[in-house]
């Protein structure tokens, strides 16, 4: 059924304008990440430039919601986007993508992330112990990690392409949101299937859920697989008819995607222009 309902938002007719504000919207909600052991400063600096000013201003794109790097680049996103930037710095941490680290060093690299500037932590639950039936470990260690966040929000990965089932889905979504998430997130991009509509769907059902019943409203954000604005568009419509208006907004929707940008971004040069752009008329994100 959630594959059924998950298809049904692909055939939605978008028109014209319509179509113009939704890709707008897309690039807003849109972290940009690097990660990877060839990142220097450079390439960081490059990144966060893209992210304040994804286009040619005569587009009127708004800047991306984020970037997101390893705990050791945080200083230099901070230092070249300045205290007062709309874009976000984000980290992974908790041993990512594996999180089988020991939890004195997950914290650690969680505490140094935000000690360096970082608004947003992305850390990854154990999901062995997830599927060993430990959940109470689990949800202790997502509430460890929310306190040494301090002030930076949590966004919490569950690596839906290991948990097996949309149940497995459904029961993480519910812990990582109760154990103090401000976001849960499907995947590290390390792991196919990465995000997929079906288990977006159950996760957007599991906050409509929590939100019903606690009056929080906790985020989402679908990461990796989704590369063109056809598909980002579907995921709009989606989170519009799930959980409506409200969450239409990069405070509680965000995609990971750093290889839809430029494919919007073309989209939105041929709304305005007539005709496409070369490929390489966009920088590399």
């Amino acid at each position: 059924m959630a594959e059924e309902r998950a298809a049904a938002f692909t055939k939605r007719s978008i028109k014209t304008a319509a179509k113009l504000t939704g890709l707008k919207m897309a690039v807003a909600m849109m972290d940009l990440t690097t990660l990877e052991g060839k990142d220097t400063p450079g390439k960081v600096a490059f990144l966060c430039r893209k992210a304040i000013q994804p286009a040619d201003p005569k587009y009127d794109v708004p800047s991306c919601a984020a970037v997101c790097v390893y705990p050791s680049m945080v200083k230099h996103a901070r230092k070249f986007l300045g205290a007062d930037s709309p874009v976000q710095v984000a980290s992974v941490a908790t041993g990512f993508p594996s999180g089988q680290y020991p939890l004195r060093t997950r914290l650690e690299e969680v505490r140094r992330a935000a000690g360096d500037g970082a608004d947003e932590i992305d850390m990854v639950i154990d999901r062995g112990a997830f599927l060993a039936g430990e959940h109470a470990l689990v949800f202790d260690e997502i509430a460890t990690v929310k306190e040494a966040c301090g002030p930076a929000h949590l966004k919490v990965i569950l690596e839906t392409g290991e948990l097996g089932t949309l149940d497995n889905v459904r029961l993480a979504s519910q812990i990582a949101m109760e154990a103090g998430g401000d976001f849960i997130k499907t995947s590290t991009g390390k792991v196919n299937p990465a995000a997929t509509m079906p288990v977006t769907l159950v996760m957007l059902e599991a906050i409509r859920e929590y939100f019903l019943a606690t009056g929080v409203r906790i985020g989402m954000k679908p990461a990796g697989g989704i590369r063109t604005s056809k598909q980002a568009l579907a995921y709009l419509v989606m989170v519009k008819e799930t959980l409506g208006d409200d969450w239409l907004t990069p405070d509680l929707f965000r995609f990971g995607a750093s290889t839809l940008v430029n494919d919007v971004l073309m989209q939105i040069a041929k709304l305005a222009e007539g005709n496409y752009q070369a490929g390489d008329y966009f920088s590399l994100p």
